[in-house]
């Protein structure tokens, strides 16, 4: 009897160690992520990244907050980020829309020689005051528009 004992408790602790389950070992670490290269500013054709509407200017030309809403009495900027390089015609329209009229209320025209990303500002200003209601510019590069910002005056 003792020796099926025996033999059972070893019977035992061999079925124990045969079912238990190893651990599988760790995935590998994924590999390092590559970077996607930086896209090119410079070496691509003028073109306009963005354009933001303000009525204050950084000292390195720079927007500074963003407005779609201005008083009557506001200098507009309209700060027009570049990129790329060669010589570009940047054109701001600036137009007053009431109903289905409009009026151009100023027109200007930067010949730039570009070598990378740039900010160029246009702007208008009426010390007497603009009229309440929306206006709008469009900005162009070599006669190609590159977008239209809308804005109000109140």
């Amino acid at each position: 009897m003792k020796f099926i004992t025996q033999f059972s408790l070893a019977l035992l602790a061999l079925t124990l160690v045969a079912c238990s389950k190893k651990e599988a070992p760790p995935p590998p670490p994924p590999p390092p992520a590559v970077a996607a290269p930086a896209p090119d500013l410079v070496n691509v054709p003028v073109s306009v990244k963005q354009v933001v509407l303000t009525n204050s200017l950084g000292a390195d030309m720079k927007a500074g907050a963003p407005m779609t809403t201005f008083a009557p009495t506001d200098t507009i900027y309209a700060v027009v980020e570049t990129i790329g390089s060669g010589n570009a015609s940047v054109k701001a329209m600036w137009t007053y829309h009431k109903g289905e009229k409009s009026a151009q209320v100023s027109e200007t025209m930067q010949e730039l020689v570009l070598a990378g990303p740039t900010s160029s500002e246009f702007h208008i200003s009426k010390p007497d005051g603009w009229p309440a209601g929306d206006y709008q510019v469009e900005i162009t590069v070599n006669g190609a528009s590159a977008g239209i910002q809308n804005f109000s005056v109140k």
